[in-house]
């Protein structure tokens, strides 16, 4: 890569982070919290989303949706009442801040809450982009392999809160929870982890007692 590549590529992160610091005011300023979701396709973002949600039945929550193409997650949402809209990227990897600064205008804030933001399902780009958030919440599950701390290691680094889904079926795929943990350990000393499980609910508690005590809900 040139010197001129390198230059244009820096010059698109910093106008990115500028738009996502002036997002994370307007939203700071409505009171609202807002948590990028990461994670690979299938890895159950929505579905954790869902029972996040489920397990506050007090707080307003909004949903930015961001998929390549379609609305199926989006009208899931909105047929259990969230206030939710969707972002088609087209092709494009990964959401950034001048995208959502844009979507905000389709969305009607009117109380203070938690506005998730679901990420296209990547485990690369994402990671890369600030795109308005307090926080980044990766989610990863035991169908996927326990390697992946290894062969995606900048959003296991960059994650402030892990969940580790789909754990019924850790003894169907080998999973190894040490080699897991170890790769983790070795990018983020001080990430949360938590296993937990849409289908029955599981663990979910334990992810809203931690956004509880970090006044986040």
């Amino acid at each position: 890569m040139s010197g001129k590549e390198i230059e244009v590529v820096q010059n698109i992160h910093d106008e990115n982070d500028r738009i996502a610091q002036e997002v994370n005011k307007k939203l700071n300023d409505a009171g609202v919290f807002v948590i990028n979701v990461m994670g690979a396709p299938g890895a159950g973002k929505t579905s954790s989303i869902i029972s996040i949600i489920q397990n506050n039945p007090d707080k307003q929550f909004y949903v930015i949706e961001g998929d390549i193409e379609s609305d199926i997650d989006a009208v899931k949402l909105q047929e259990l009442g969230i206030d939710t809209i969707q972002i088609n990227t087209n092709g494009a990897c990964h959401l950034d801040a001048p995208v959502i600064q844009s979507s905000l205008q389709g969305l009607k804030i009117d109380k203070p809450g938690i506005l998730f933001i679901e990420n296209i399902g990547n485990l690369v780009c994402p990671a890369e982009f600030q795109i308005g958030e307090h926080i980044k919440m990766l989610i990863c599950s035991a169908a996927e392999g326990s390697d992946k701390p290894y062969k995606y290691p900048l959003a296991f680094e960059k994650a402030d809160l892990i969940l580790l889904t789909k754990c019924d079926l850790k003894e169907f795929v080998d999973f190894d929870d040490d080699f897991f943990y170890k790769g983790i350990r070795a990018l983020n000393k001080t990430t949360p982890i938590f296993e937990v499980n849409a289908k029955n609910g599981q663990g979910f508690g334990e992810v809203t007692a931690w956004l509880k005590e970090n006044n986040l809900t």
